[in-house]
């Protein structure tokens, strides 16, 4: 068994060398035959396969000798060293072989070297290793008391695996009282039994038996198996039922609802089970009565199935037929009597009804005419007729049978839109019957309510230089009516507004009150303005209510600071005198400016943008004044040019520049040089750059050009000089220290005039200054080139009256 298992597990291609070796042979060298029982256990000696094939161990050895088998399993195995052939797994021959017999398996025994071929063959015996086995361990079987003697029932038969003599021998039944069996054989070697009826069955001596029924096989040990087998005895029908009254008499309600159970019929028969059932029926019936009441067929119950009616019907009388399966009947009677009862609710029919009425209706106006009845007679018959109170409605009897409701009150559709009316009735029968039936009332609407604006005034901001068409915002205004009454539209009343129309600032939307902005403001032109807005309804006459709208326009800053002072000419030169002995603090002069803007965008700051000498001058942050922030010396320039920016505190902030020319001396003679040179440099650079560029531009235009504009430019100081030969100089007004911005504005609050006075030979005269606070004013015209001589007195001009020309300056 070793070297087979070796030699199995060596790889397929010892298989195919078989196999090609079997198909080498025309036959096989021997065959050898050999016997067992079945069930041997495992190692069990089946024969000396050397010495029956006359072959010596030591040729089985050196042949390399194994078994071959053709199917899956291998029963035998092969033990070399002693040539024995042994059992290797247990043999089943009912799983081997079933019902054939003989049994037998084959295997070959192959040998190399040279190859030799045995054929083997083991017979398998049987033993008495099974006993009989019935399908069922209990067969019941029914038969009824007349059954006749002879009476054949078919019985299953047992089975046995094993065969011959271990097989099935006999059948017996115990006890053997009543029957006794007979064994048949078929034509295919298989039984079959009977069981055969000696004696009567009496149900009524014994209502079951049980019998024993065994197989016997003929095996040594002998085996045997039992089923039990139950007979029930069935009764024969041999007794007709009987009513358990002739007469039934009952009473019942006509409001008996269905399935109400009236009364029970009951029967009895002798008989038991089949032949002791009986079923009940209804003969003779008439079709009324089929239809008001139903019969139970197996327990006798009569119910109510339809409507009962006292006034149409007083009495019924039914005939019920008892019958068994047999055929057997017996009949009873059965009177119903109809107890008459208020069994009819009143009902309320809609004659007329309108389902919808104005909310102006009068109080009396007729909504419903309804119409009651009750099928009922006498007391039950009369009925009552109401309506819930808590609706503005009231009933009110006109004819016998017939109410009408009504209003009672004036109707409200913005408080309610629709009533449920509950009409009620109830008879005067005990206990009393009512209905009620249920209607709605629609209250259609009346344009009796005006829209209402959501807010008794609007007011909304909006910004100044807005695009036209700019959207401001929306009025709202409900209508608490319904439908085309509810609709709202909204209309502009086209006022005058600052002398214009509303119009022409702006429009309303009718269809949502959308108010946009026609053109563009200017907070500057207008600061404010109201108009009204007309909210109409759709209704018929229409309604309507108006509504102001106030609109505040804010100010942007859209203006730039406006510089009054000093004044910017082209044609006249303005310095400021600081005499050398100034100290420190010294008040040069003030930048005045305004904004027309509001608010903080109004707020002006100065600022020192630029000077000759940033370490002399300063300017004050919020109220302009350029005063001198350290001591004057002889080493300071005459000539002093400060650039002073005027920025307001808007967003984003606009600015405006002024330049301040300060002369730094004691007396106007010993700069007067000085200062006719300012304008005069500034026109010549600035003719220079116009020069140069036309003379790149056009050359051959440039020679005629300046013939012209020198010939100009003499007859214009020509015609200036002789018209300021006999006339006054110009007078500038200054603002001296004493000036308050009470308001934060730039607004002068106090006025302070310098009088220049200029005789007609400008040339050879002075000018008299006025100087209150030792502030000193340098007025020089471009022109002028000669000396300007003092005034003889300050004291006269001060106690001189105001000139009409300082007048006319105030």
């Amino acid at each position: 068994m070793g070297d087979w298992r070796s030699t199995g597990r060596r790889g397929g291609w010892q298989v195919v060398f078989f196999f090609l070796c079997l198909c080498a042979l025309d036959s096989v060298t021997g065959q050898a035959r050999y016997s067992i029982p079945e069930e041997q256990s495992e190692g069990s000696i089946v024969g000396n396969i050397g010495r029956d094939l006359g072959l010596e161990v030591k040729r089985l050895v050196s042949g390399k000798a194994r078994i071959i088998t053709k199917g899956a399993r291998q029963y035998v195995d092969l033990n070399r060293d002693k040539g024995l052939l042994v059992v290797k797994e247990r043999i089943d021959r009912e799983e081997l072989c079933g019902q054939t017999t003989p049994c037998s398996f084959s295997f070959e025994l192959i040998i190399e070297n040279p190859i030799q071929l045995y054929r083997v063959t083991v017979e398998v015996r049987d033993i008495n290793d099974n006993a009989p086995s019935f399908p069922k361990d209990e067969i019941n079987l029914e038969i009824s008391e007349n059954a006749v003697s002879g009476a054949r029932f078919s019985l299953e038969s047992a089975d046995d695996p094993d065969v011959g003599v271990n097989g099935i021998q006999n059948y017996s039944l115990k006890p053997a009282d009543n029957f006794k069996l007979e064994v048949h054989s078929q034509a295919d070697g298989g039984k079959y039994i009977e069981m055969i009826l000696q004696t009567p069955l009496d149900r009524e001596e014994q209502e079951t038996l049980s019998l024993m029924l065994i197989a016997t096989d003929g095996g040594e040990p002998q085996r045997t198996g039992t089923v039990r087998i139950h007979i029930t005895v069935l009764d024969a029908n041999d007794n007709a039922p009987v009513c358990g009254q002739p007469v039934y008499k009952t009473d019942v309600k006509e409001s008996s609802p269905k399935g109400t159970l009236i009364t029970t019929v009951s029967a009895n028969d002798a008989d038991q089970g089949v032949n002791g059932e009986v079923t009940f029926s209804i003969a003779h019936v008439a079709k009324e009565a089929k239809e008001l009441f139903e019969l139970n067929v197996d327990t006798g119950e009569i119910k109510v199935v339809g409507k009962l009616d006292f006034e149409k019907t007083k009495n019924y009388q039914l005939n019920v037929k008892a019958r068994d399966h047999g055929g057997f009947t017996d009949t009873c009677k059965v009177v119903i009597q109809i107890t008459d009862e208020n069994d009819n609710v009143p009902t309320i029919q809609l004659m007329s009804f309108s389902n919808s009425i104005p909310e102006d209706s009068p109080p009396g106006t007729t909504v419903a005419v309804i119409n009651v009845e009750d099928a009922d007679s006498d007391g039950n018959g009369v009925v009552l007729c109401s309506i819930n109170a808590d609706i503005p409605f009231k009933i009110e009897s006109s004819l016998t049978d017939y109410y009408t409701i009504v209003t009672e009150s004036t109707l409200d559709r913005e408080t309610v839109s629709e009533y449920n009316v509950t009409i009620t009735v109830s008879d005067e029968g005990t206990p009393p019957l009512s209905s009620n039936k249920n209607i709605t009332v629609k209250v259609s609407d009346v344009n009796d309510n005006p829209p209402k604006f959501d807010q008794p005034v609007y007011s909304k901001s909006i910004q100044e230089n807005n695009s036209p068409g700019f959207y401001i915002f929306s009025v709202r205004a409900g209508d608490p009516d319904w439908g085309q009454n509810a609709r709202v539209s909204y209309f502009l009343d086209d006022k005058q507004v600052n002398g214009v129309t509303a119009s022409s600032f702006v429009s309303v939307n009718s269809e949502n009150g959308a108010i946009h902005a026609v053109r563009s403001f200017d907070y500057e032109q207008i600061k404010s303005f109201q108009f009204n807005v007309t909210a109409r309804d759709g209704g018929s006459p229409p309604l309507s209510s108006m509504v102001a709208v106030r609109i505040l326009v804010q100010d942007q800053n859209d203006n730039s600071p406006q510089v009054l002072y000093p004044v910017q000419t082209s044609s006249s030169l303005v310095a400021e005198m600081v005499p050398r002995s100034a100290d420190v603090g010294y008040l040069v002069t003030k930048v005045v400016a305004v904004d027309v803007d509001s608010g903080q965008n109004a707020w002006l700051s100065y600022k020192l943008q630029k000077a000759t000498d940033r370490a002399l001058f300063e300017v004050g942050l919020q109220n302009g004044e350029i005063r001198t922030i350290r001591q004057v010396t002889d080493k300071d320039a005459v000539k002093q040019r400060l650039t002073v920016v005027v920025e307001d505190n808007g967003q984003p902030s606009r600015s405006a520049t002024v330049n301040v020319n300060v002369a730094v001396a004691d007396s106007f003679p010993e700069v007067l040089s000085e200062f006719t040179d300012f304008t005069h440099d500034k026109d010549y650079n600035d003719n220079l750059t116009f020069y140069l560029v036309l003379a790149l531009a056009v050359v051959s235009f440039l020679f005629i050009t300046c013939l012209v504009v020198i010939i100009s430019v003499k007859i214009y100081r020509w015609r200036q000089s002789r018209v300021l030969y006999h006339s006054n100089l110009p007078v500038i007004p200054y603002y001296p220290p004493r000036y308050a911005d009470t308001l934060g504005t730039g607004t002068l609050q106090h006025v302070y005039n310098y009088e220049v006075c200029r005789t007609t030979d400008s040339r050879k005269s002075d000018c008299k200054f006025v100087r209150p606070c030792s502030q000193n004013v340098l007025i020089m015209d471009p022109s002028s080139t000669g000396t300007m001589q003092r005034m003889q007195s300050e004291q006269n001009i001060l106690d001189e009256p105001d000139s009409p020309l300082e007048v006319s300056l105030l």
